[in-house]
């Protein structure tokens, strides 16, 4: 079944550090039964680290599911035998008309373990990259459970000798019927984070917000965590493109526009979840998927270029649409300017009605910083 799939990749190459990867796989037979999609992404995946991520391990997976009630048991069931790393499962429809699609990050040189609690541990040289994936809990609102999750979360890194304020870098918060339950998410996250020394005065974290499904209709949201012990405070700029966007507690929520994490051999780039929005916190474009899809381009394009950074540095795209019936046009779009780049479409209504589209990437790039430990 390899012909029924299609890998995009990219590759970060060193001469004598890790080497990273990002994967989309996705379906390109829509016919086949889920099994069967399941299989084929399979073959796919041993195929690639039989080749081209060969000498590699997965540190973090995403499988995007077309109807997480009925396909995530089976899944599980298949990834039970060899998945080592922190697997997040969430319901986001690929727009391309198949039941599921994989986003896959490997590295190169790092050892890997479960710890306690959930979270996964990747390490190399000084540092140890703690990964958290599909963290639930069935309290009865979306406030609630924002608020166990990141109180849980803070928990864990504590265990680890960790701060959430000083080494989570990255989160991801899934919320069932975003238009209704994403206020209680604000309000969880803004309360723990005044208890948490994550404040306007201080900093907040890179995030993504969107709609997203749990198999278990009584999970609101659920949240995936990114940490890294052994980052010093020196190595991470915020970043805020104050020409294009402007500060998010300015309309009432609580996350970073932008991250880099710079080592002594590379930088890292997290762009949280961006759409078409103006430096006074405004849509931009209202009902034009057009011109909202260029005006997000110009605010991600801003802040990669705060990071010294340009999309050709950047490793995968991730692209949330409201509407089905944009996926034609947006598609297409983003094959002319972005042919070769690992990018998946995703049904996923944004945190506010008016935007139509909203995208997230990472980037990697080559850079030399004295003093700084290497990845």
């Amino acid at each position: 079944m390899i012909n029924k799939t299609k890998i995009e990749l990219f590759k970060f190459n060193t001469t004598d550090g890790v080497t990273e990867l990002h994967a989309m796989i996705h379906v390109t037979d829509p016919t086949l039964s889920y099994p069967e999609q399941v299989e084929a992404l399979s073959i796919a995946y041993d195929d690639l680290m039989q080749h081209d991520a060969k000498g590699s391990v997965a540190v973090f997976k995403r499988y995007f599911l077309s109807d997480a009630a009925n396909q995530a048991d089976y899944l599980m069931t298949q990834e039970m035998e060899h998945t080592g790393c922190a697997l997040s499962i969430v319901e986001q429809p690929p727009l391309d008309g198949t039941k599921i699609a994989l986003w896959v990050y490997l590295m190169t040189e790092v050892q890997t373990r479960a710890l306690p609690g959930g979270l996964y541990e990747v390490k190399h040289g000084a540092y140890r990259h703690l990964w958290g994936a599909t963290a639930m809990n069935h309290a009865s609102t979306s406030e609630y459970q924002t608020r166990l999750l990141l109180n849980d979360y803070a928990l864990l890194l504590n265990e680890q000798g960790c701060r959430l304020a000083d080494h989570c870098v990255r989160t991801w918060f899934f919320v069932q019927n975003v238009d209704v339950n994403y206020a209680g998410v604000v309000k969880g996250r803004n309360d723990v984070f005044a208890t948490q020394e994550l404040t306007e005065k201080t900093h907040f974290i890179t995030s993504t917000g969107i709609a997203g499904r749990h198999a278990d209709t009584k999970v609101l949201v659920t949240m995936d965590t990114y940490a890294i012990d052994g980052v010093k405070p020196e190595q991470i700029k915020f970043l805020y493109a104050p020409t294009h966007l402007n500060p998010t507690y300015e309309y009432g929520v609580s996350f970073e526009r932008g991250t880099a994490i710079n080592y002594g051999d590379r930088r890292h780039v997290l762009i949280s979840g961006t759409a078409s929005i103006n430096n006074r916190g405004e849509v931009m474009y209202p009902g034009d998927i057009r011109c909202q899809t260029l005006r997000m381009w110009e605010n991600v394009e801003t802040l990669l270029a705060e990071a010294e950074c340009t999309f050709n540095d950047v490793a995968h795209l991730i692209v949330y649409l409201r509407d089905a019936a944009d996926y034609t046009v947006v598609r297409r779009m983003f094959e002319e300017r972005f042919p070769t780049h690992p990018t998946i479409f995703l049904l996923a209504p944004v945190c506010r009605p008016g935007w139509l589209i909203e995208m997230e990437c990472m980037a990697v790039k080559q850079v030399v910083n004295e003093g700084f430990e290497k990845l």
